[in-house]
């Protein structure tokens, strides 16, 4: 069996499409947060003293799926940014967060 074969058989798997996106959801979240320390030339120790955690804590954080909203407004608010959640339906933004 090729690797492409595997990959299709793998990806026929019930459920497997919407684990896929889930997966890529988490790594977007994990690169974004990261890069918005990074931009802000924040290492992640100094990002724990602001925030009030240790740095293993902060690099869990990056790397988590189940990061809250209150975890996630305390790290953008420790890079001197703010929070905002919406919903998208048909084209129509309804802030719940902001």
């Amino acid at each position: 069996m090729s690797l492409q074969e595997w990959e299709n058989k793998v990806l026929q798997a019930p459920g497997a499409t919407e684990r896929v996106q889930q997966i890529e959801d988490e790594m977007r979240l994990a690169a974004g947060l990261t890069a918005l320390r990074e931009k802000a030339g924040i290492s992640q120790r100094e990002l724990a003293e602001r925030i009030g955690i240790s740095q293993p804590r902060v690099a869990a954080i990056e790397h988590s799926r189940n990061v809250t909203i209150e975890v996630l407004e305390q790290y953008v608010h420790a890079l001197g940014g703010r929070l905002e959640v919406a919903v998208i339906q048909d084209r129509h933004r309804t802030p719940l967060l902001t």
